[in-house]
């Protein structure tokens, strides 16, 4: 004959005989057997999830912080490129100022044609980044794209635009964008 396991009264029989091993014991055995394992596995559930909502708040911190310093990075190469731009045009302000002096009956020798063309290869390489003159003579003055460096008088009686107050007389050193944003603004003389 077989008898339950569990200590007698756990599972609600009395008596060695009443204890045996009946299909309803079985039952009750199995029963509280798996109530406490269902408490284990509500508790290692828990666990599961706190730990999965952990790793999931990680991970999105840390693709924040990945896009933060993408950005950051990028913040910092476009600057280092203005800042590149910057000096390349000191360059070719040198330059244009050298090619203003250059006399008409120079202009055939072949070392001032070599010189031109330089000129113009920088010229073209600035286009194909993107920088683009700012258009000055003639316009009104925009404080956002224009740096008064004088006032001149203004002649009303020639009728150009050019004499109108508030318009740019003439240009002293060339302003340029990059992208739609201001790189250096142009030097400019305003009428009064």
């Amino acid at each position: 004959m077989r008898f339950c396991k569990r200590p007698a009264g756990l599972c609600g029989h009395r008596g060695a005989q009443a204890h045996a091993l009946l299909p309803e014991c079985r039952i009750n055995s199995f029963f509280c057997r798996s109530m406490g394992k269902a408490v284990e596995i509500e508790k290692i559930k828990k666990e599961h999830d706190e730990y999965l909502d952990g790793w999931k708040r990680a991970k999105a911190d840390f693709l924040n912080y990945k896009k933060e310093e993408n950005e950051r990075l990028q913040a910092v190469a476009e600057y280092a490129r203005r800042e590149l731009l910057r000096k390349i045009l000191r360059i070719l302000d040198n330059l244009a100022r050298a090619e203003r002096e250059i006399a008409e009956e120079q202009k055939d020798d072949k070392f001032v044609k070599g010189f031109l063309q330089i000129v113009s290869q920088w010229r073209e390489f600035l286009k194909s980044e993107g920088i683009e003159e700012i258009e000055t003579v003639g316009t009104p003055f925009n404080p956002e794209l224009h740096e008064a460096v004088e006032e001149v008088a203004g002649d009303p009686s020639t009728g150009s635009e050019q004499r109108e107050s508030g318009m740019v007389a003439e240009e002293v050193e060339k302003g340029y964008m990059v992208q739609g944003r201001l790189l250096r603004p142009a030097k400019v003389k305003v009428v009064k």
